[in-house]
């Protein structure tokens, strides 16, 4: 492959202790071993503020510099972190409450700064919540456009069919602000009096999940989200957060067109 000669080599050739090695901060935001990052860089793989960089050497500045790999940006800011939490019930999806009442800074505290939750939970509703202080990351995954998909276990007032979830599927049902469609909706499990279904839909909007049920008949008794784009719930306890790693950092920011 024939070698595309960038500003951003040019720039570091005549100082070459400045910035860091391309690999070395490859391998930091998690690409693999510094070989495979090597590997990566040669493929022509990266780039540097917007060029082709398939020079080894190449050193850059993360502070200033913009880096993409595969057409996904990479941050390197260690300033900038990402949440999973798992809400329990009756905690409000906000840092601060006038009330007193609980809320999502008393379950991680004051370690991180500015850092702000990436769409709601209702107070009832359990399970993950994204909480980040990269502000881009945040409006990317709360604006419509992008439509990130989320998952849902609910546990309905009710038992329901099959044909209930293949009409939420295709003819959706109208609430008072408008048509709304499941992207997809599965039944889990079912007894006499209730039934548990696996709901998978990109709106945003309030209680949504439950208020579509509640309009066919079916409150839901309990309703916990297990996954929100990319990043799952998984075995995280309730009432506990982790930090994302790099790799689900990068899949998330995919998603979203970053």
């Amino acid at each position: 492959m024939p070698h595309a000669y960038s500003r951003a080599e040019k720039a570091h050739q005549d100082s070459y202790d400045e910035g860091t090695r391309l690999q070395k901060l490859l391998a930091q935001a998690g690409f693999g071993s510094r070989r495979k990052c090597e590997q990566i860089i040669t493929e022509g793989r990266v780039e540097v503020d917007g060029e082709l960089v398939t020079e080894l050497g190449t050193r850059v500045d993360p502070n200033s510099q913009q880096i993409r790999v595969d057409g996904s940006r990479i941050k390197l800011d260690n300033r900038l972190v990402t949440l999973a939490l798992n809400k329990p019930k009756k905690v409000l999806s906000t840092m601060d409450d006038p009330k007193g009442r609980y809320t999502l800074s008393d379950i991680i505290g004051d370690k991180y700064e500015h850092i702000f939750h990436m769409g709601r939970l209702d107070y009832e509703t359990e399970g993950l919540i994204l909480m980040t202080n990269d502000g881009e990351l945040s409006q990317h995954v709360m604006h419509p456009r992008y439509q990130v998909q989320k998952t849902y276990i609910a546990t309905l007032d009710g038992r329901i069919g099959g044909n209930i979830c293949r009409r939420l599927i295709t003819q959706g049902v109208n609430l008072d602000d408008g048509l709304i469609r499941l992207d997809h909706c599965a039944i889990i499990d079912s007894s006499r009096d209730s039934t548990i279904v696996k709901v998978v839909l990109h709106s945003g909007k309030n209680r949504i999940v439950r208020r579509i049920f509640g309009a066919i008949g079916f409150p839901v008794r309990r309703l916990v989200r297990t996954q929100i784009g990319p990043i799952k719930l998984g075995d995280l306890k309730s009432g506990s957060y982790r930090v994302l790693s790099q790799t689900e950092v990068r899949s998330l920011s995919k998603e979203v067109g970053l």
